[in-house]
């Protein structure tokens, strides 16, 4: 809605879904609690195979505020390494 809204003053609105992120205390402490099989099973599940890095939500997010992004609104990016 807020894309059809505010398209015709030239404002993209789109959004990021992130994966799982070890990006804080609180996501370190979630992984550390899945245990060595909990995360083998996690880290599988995820087509690329390896946790995010906050780096790669911080690229996915530069595109979006570049001009290459101009003509992208209205999505719902997800960033989670092809696990959704």
């Amino acid at each position: 809605q807020l894309s059809f809204e505010l398209g015709p003053f030239g404002v993209t609105v789109n959004s990021v879904a992130p994966g799982f992120v070890l990006s804080n205390p609180a996501t370190q402490r979630q992984w550390e609690s899945y245990g060595p099989e909990g995360q083998a099973r996690l880290v599988e599940s995820i087509h690329t195979r390896r946790l995010g890095h906050p780096q790669d939500i911080a690229n996915t997010v530069m595109f979006l505020v570049s001009d290459a992004a101009s003509w992208v609104s209205g999505q719902i990016i997800s960033v989670d390494g092809g696990r959704s």
